[in-house]
């Protein structure tokens, strides 16, 4: 007789219930793994460059105020371009025959090195400098020990003024004529070998006969011969000086409105062209770094051509 015994309730694991907790392990050591791999990819890639920050323009000058011309437009290039070829500045016209060319260098003053540079053409130059500019006096002398002829350049009042800037030692219009002439008298302490005068700026102080009256009578003098820069159209600047009976002139082109070696040379062709047509002219330029080279360039190639340069002084009359 089979022996009766308790019945065991034995339950059957649920399936996969065994290996619940070993696969949730495995699994969040995966998790941390590919976790950890992807913080490590991020710390090896390189910190994005610093943007440099913005550079902020500064306008260059020669000297303040500038003087009444068209400034240059100048284009500042990235770091990262390469600067294009520089074209070589185009040759003269083939023209030939005689005349007299004087070249005034006005705006003379800010350093010897610029004296320096233009002695070295070889060629008669005409200084004409501003006496409050830093080496006024120095670039005066120097020029006149080494057997140049040195003017003074007048700053007189422009057309726009006060919004148009001007040296604070220059003459206005609106000043009593015992002020004008103070100041025009005290130029000649900086530039006392000047043998002459022309105006800077003064587009507006030019129109006025009565003041330039003032002007020109101490230029008579002291001896002094006046050109007239004809920075305006309307100047009576050379009409004055010769009712006066001073030695004047006029000029009769602008060299360097536009700062580049071959515009330059163009205007220079042009007053070797007036000089051949009326025997004589004079012409004005500032010393720019491109209308040093363009002289040094196209001066040699005119005297060769029959041009022959010479001092302001040999040009009034």
């Amino acid at each position: 007789m089979a022996r009766k015994g308790k019945a065991v309730n034995r339950r059957k694991p649920a399936p996969g219930g065994g290996g619940r907790k070993p696969l949730m392990a495995l699994l969040i050591v995966a998790v941390l793994i590919a976790a950890a791999f992807f913080l490590l990819e991020q710390f090896k890639k390189p910190a994005p460059p610093a943007q440099p920050a913005p550079k902020v323009a500064t306008g260059a000058t020669r000297h303040q105020p500038m003087p009444e011309r068209p400034a240059p437009v100048q284009q500042q290039l990235s770091t990262a371009q390469a600067p294009a070829a520089k074209p070589h500045p185009a040759a003269l016209p083939k023209a030939t025959g005689p005349g007299r060319l004087a070249i005034i260098i006005d705006d003379m003053g800010t350093s010897m090195q610029e004296l320096k540079t233009l002695q070295s053409i070889g060629q008669p130059l005409t200084y004409s400098v501003i006496p409050s500019l830093a080496h006024a006096k120095q670039v005066a002398e120097g020029a006149h020990a080494a057997g140049a002829e040195v003017m003074v350049h007048m700053p007189m009042e422009p057309e726009g003024y006060p919004k148009q800037k001007m040296e604070s030692i220059g003459v206005l219009v609106a000043m009593d004529d015992g002020e004008i002439a103070s100041r025009i008298r005290s130029y000649f302490a900086t530039v006392p070998h000047a043998v002459g005068a022309n105006n800077h700026m003064g587009s507006r102080f030019t129109q006025d006969a009565g003041k330039m009256k003032v002007v020109l009578q101490i230029l008579k003098e002291k001896g002094l011969f006046f050109v007239d820069s004809k920075t305006s159209p309307a100047s009576v600047g050379y009409r004055e000086a010769k009712a006066l009976g001073m030695k004047s002139a006029a000029r009769q082109v602008f060299l360097d409105n536009v700062q580049d070696e071959s515009a330059i040379g163009k205007q220079l062709a042009q007053a070797a062209a007036v000089a051949r047509k009326k025997g004589a002219a004079i012409a004005i330029c500032h010393p720019h770094p491109a209308t040093m080279r363009a002289l040094k360039l196209y001066m040699p190639e005119l005297a060769k051509s029959g041009i022959t340069f010479v001092h302001a002084s040999e040009l009034t009359n």
